[in-house]
């Protein structure tokens, strides 16, 4: 049985949060849009997931936090890429994308 795009989506979390940061930052309500939007609804994080993923990353001091206040003007932490985390994105994007065309060589029909 075909799983789902959302249970995939979990062994590649903390990569899509560090892409998504890459471009400026933002709350987690931020991210999840912008992710959702991205790939066309196709992908939508679970906010449980999402924040489990954020303290996991600013544990690992590949992101930071600080509270800012959102558009709306309510108080939202907002969370940015180290330079750590800038470093780990690339590495992770190298692996994702050996790992990607090693599974697209095997889908393939030989």
């Amino acid at each position: 049985m075909p799983k789902a795009p959302h249970d995939l989506l979990y062994g590649s979390l903390d990569l899509l949060v560090l892409r998504t940061l890459a471009w400026g930052a933002t709350h987690g309500y931020g991210i999840s849009t912008w992710i959702r939007q991205r790939t066309g609804g196709v992908l939508d994080l679970e906010d449980a997931a999402l924040y489990k993923a954020l303290h996991r990353l600013e544990a690992q001091e590949l992101v930071e936090s600080e509270w800012g206040l959102s558009e709306n003007k309510r108080r939202a932490r907002y969370y940015s890429l180290t330079t750590s985390g800038r470093a780990a994105l690339r590495q992770e994007t190298s692996a994702w994308r050996r790992y990607v065309a090693a599974v697209h060589k095997i889908l393939e029909p030989a």
